[in-house]
């Protein structure tokens, strides 16, 4: 008997091989080791599906957790990360000094102000949350979902009735390769958000974990 309860383990990518914004590259070494991880540790859930951005970060993030589950993959192009405009391809010293106004006004979450020629939390949330609702309409129970930072933190604020421009009180820095859990109700059509930003597969190893990275200390990162 098919359960009415779904339950959605959204997986940011692990880390990727540059520091740029937003730019299609591959997995560091360290993020397949993340990747790893967070597939053993979902392996006693009995994954039954798993979906997947086309981002190659998040591409090889869904494969090689994917070793654990040996389940179908699906490539999901609309849980891109979103899409920061002119932004992207940039340093973070190149946003700060061409658009630290615009990034200073987006702080003060008043407005759902956009990325420059980019999207803005409100247009993530109206392109994320079918295909969430999709998937947890469909036959399987248990389906994890490869995606990025800026999609979960928006995915998370929908559900829980914050406006757009608030989703960034939500996880400044999700950690690479950490879990939220979603449950959908299929007879109340609703969302509950059931953990958010869980990492507690890559204490064991700290030179996994995103402050290590923002400072530079891990091995190879600059």
């Amino acid at each position: 008997m098919e359960s009415s309860y779904v339950t959605l383990y959204l997986i940011r990518h692990g880390r990727q091989s540059s520091r740029l914004c937003n730019v299609d590259v591959e997995l560091s070494p360290a993020g397949f080791r993340q990747a790893a991880l967070v597939g053993e540790r979902l392996a006693k859930e009995r994954v039954q599906m798993v979906y997947s951005s086309a981002l190659i970060r998040a591409e090889q993030t869904a494969r090689a957790a994917n070793l654990y589950w040996n389940v179908e993959h699906i490539i999901e192009p609309d849980l891109r990360e979103i899409d920061f405009g002119r932004m992207e391809g940039l340093d973070d010293e190149a946003i700060r000094q061409r658009f630290g106004d615009l990034k200073r006004e987006q702080q003060k979450m008043e407005t759902d102000i956009p990325y420059p020629d980019g999207e803005g939390a409100g247009d993530v949330m109206g392109r994320v949350m079918p295909v969430l609702r999709r998937i947890a309409r469909g036959t399987k129970e248990r389906v994890a979902v490869v995606t990025h930072g800026g999609v979960i933190r928006c995915a998370a604020a929908h559900i829980l009735g914050m406006e757009p421009a608030k989703y960034r009180l939500l996880g400044r820095d999700l950690e690479n390769c950490s879990i939220t859990e979603l449950r959908f109700d299929r007879g109340e059509e609703r969302f509950t958000l059931e953990r958010f930003n869980d990492y507690g597969h890559l204490e064991k190893e700290p030179d996994l974990l995103r402050g290590r990275w923002i400072r530079g200390e891990e091995e190879g990162a600059r």
